[in-house]
């Protein structure tokens, strides 16, 4: 069975919402999304949160990105890059590079932002970026997707986006949904094409 790593982090569920979009469309494949997140970290010191999360996705380990045939990744936007708990879990990663672990794995990005011109093509470039040292192979969403003609919020050819508004109130558009299922399953096919 093709196991896709679904891995985000959310701080207000946006980013949570479009993760489970994106799982939707990698099991509507017949490959089987692994569901993780990472815990926020903390400026000083200290224990941000405990080992295993109250509520949603557990938190990632390593093992999962080695175990994977893919991996799409998800975060918010940061004045225009991923959010600090996500990069920070990427920066524990040398081990698996060292050893060539995700060399030749396809991977995808997503993301959401308070404000329209928020950064969101920067953030999915800047999660690219670590994922390219690693040797995956990247995906983003072909023009041949209706909806990244057409959508009037979120939606890129580097990767699904969402436009939450500054108080995260503004819910996915059906574009958006689309595109997130649309990410997940294209991953997934990719995934299992390079499997064959």
């Amino acid at each position: 069975m093709i196991e896709i790593l679904v891995l985000y982090y959310s701080a207000h569920g946006s980013v949570r919402e479009m993760a489970q979009l994106v799982a939707r469309g990698v099991n509507q494949t017949g490959a089987v999304a692994r569901l993780r997140s990472v815990p926020p970290v903390a400026p000083r010191t200290q224990v941000a949160e405990p080992p295993v999360p109250d509520d949603g996705a557990p938190y990632v380990e390593l093992t999962d990105l080695e175990q994977c045939a893919g991996l799409v990744m998800g975060s918010p936007t940061r004045f225009g890059n991923m959010a600090a708990p996500l990069k920070y879990f990427l920066d524990t990663t040398g081990a698996l590079w060292a050893k060539g672990a995700l060399v030749g794995k396809p991977a995808a990005v997503f993301t959401s932002t308070a404000s329209l011109h928020g950064g969101q093509e920067t953030t999915l470039t800047s999660m690219m970026t670590p994922l390219l040292h690693h040797g995956m192979l990247i995906l983003g969403l072909p023009y041949t997707l209706p909806e990244v003609n057409h959508t009037a919020s979120g939606g890129t050819p580097y990767g699904a986006s969402h436009w939450a508004g500054p108080n995260d109130d503004k819910p996915l558009t059906d574009d958006e949904r689309s595109l997130c299922i649309g990410l997940g399953k294209r991953l997934a096919e990719t995934a299992m094409k390079l499997a064959a």
